[in-house]
């Protein structure tokens, strides 16, 4: 008797679509084999090769949306391919508004390239020694408020020069914000310093290096846009009409192009991480935040005056703003304090 179980000689079937192996006792019968190995291992392959799967983790595909907000842009042709607009629109729109277009087919080149280097230069998350997302959330939940109270006040009350005066302000933010940066950060460190312990001040001192470099390259970049567009001017002035100004010119005007979005991508990662002070101690981008917004309320109401509106109005627009930022970049200090045990008076780096 043989036993086995209930099929002593194996499944009837082979695997990878092969023949079934004769019964015992009888002899092989002619042909190929199945497979070139011998019986019943090692199966045919291919086999995965030792190490890392043959196949990567799966990615969600991005929109262009968010590859623009977040990665790295395409290029123009991959943009313009990407786009949905037809052919007929196309041409349509190069109909009506031809010089447009020519200027942002010239112009998204020089921001793409400016944008990668800046992001080269000045990481947007590289800074932050503690992210905090909560206290992100309330960041850009308070920013989007004060900009909708800022616009239903000037629909409210505002007038046409009210209109006018909007731009102005912004162009001298932008204007007056890295200087007041320049001048204000030296003395909120030097109270920092101040206040922490003694054996904690070398190290610190250390961490200022980068942050040191990063605010010199930065304002390097920021002057250099007006020098350069100055240079550009006197060379058009000078060159009398001859026939290679247009050579001269045209390349000066495209560095200067570059050096403004330069200046505007990298302003967007300094005023989030405030040069990556954040290495030097976790609280002080909170510190100089509250700082700096007082300074920019005290800048615009002497060369702008009061905002429009009646009188009540006219103090809430101007001291709810930098009090709302201050008590925001105070509760981030208390959730430093609770949560990661980061103390002014203590450990400054966690």
């Amino acid at each position: 008797m043989t036993f086995g179980g209930h099929n002593p000689y194996g499944p009837a079937w082979q695997p990878n679509g092969g023949q079934p192996p004769p019964p015992p006792g009888v002899p092989p019968q002619p042909g190929a084999p199945p497979y070139p190995y011998p019986y019943p291992y090692p199966y045919p392959g291919p086999y995965p090769p030792p190490g890392q799967p043959p196949y990567g983790p799966y990615v969600p595909p991005r929109s262009l949306w968010q590859e623009l907000r977040d990665g790295d842009w395409p290029p123009l042709a991959e943009l313009l391919r990407r786009l949905p607009v037809h052919g007929c629109v196309w041409a349509l729109l190069a109909f009506c508004f031809l010089p447009f277009l020519i200027v942002l087919l010239v112009s998204y080149p020089l921001a793409r390239s400016a944008r990668r280097q800046a992001r080269l230069r000045f990481p947007p998350h590289a800074h932050r020694r503690i992210v905090d997302p909560q206290v992100i959330r309330v960041q850009k939940a308070r920013a989007w408020t004060a900009l909708a109270m800022s616009l239903l006040i000037l629909v409210v009350y505002g007038t046409a020069s009210d209109f006018e005066e909007v731009q102005e302000q912004y162009a001298l933010r932008l204007a007056v914000t890295p200087w007041l940066l320049l001048f204000t950060a030296p003395l909120v460190i030097t109270v920092l310093f101040r206040m922490v312990p003694v054996a904690a001040r070398a190290g610190m001192r250390a961490r200022l290096r980068p942050s040191m470099r990063l605010a010199l390259r930065y304002f390097g970049a920021f002057t250099a846009v007006p020098l350069l567009f100055a240079v550009m001017v006197l060379v058009g002035e000078n060159a009398g009409g001859y026939w290679f100004t247009p050579l001269v010119t045209f390349p000066l005007f495209a560095l200067v192009i570059w050096a403004f979005f330069f200046v505007l991508f990298a302003s967007a990662t300094v005023v989030r991480t405030v040069f990556g002070t954040s290495e030097v101690h976790a609280a002080l981008p909170a510190l100089l935040t509250g700082v700096l917004v007082w300074e920019l309320a005290a800048v615009n109401l002497i060369l702008a005056g009061m905002p429009p509106g009646p009188p009540l109005i006219q103090i809430c627009a101007l001291f709810c703003g930098p009090a709302s930022v201050s008590a925001v970049a105070w509760w981030e200090i208390y959730r430093l304090r609770t949560r990661h045990g980061v103390t002014l008076r203590g450990r400054p780096v966690p």
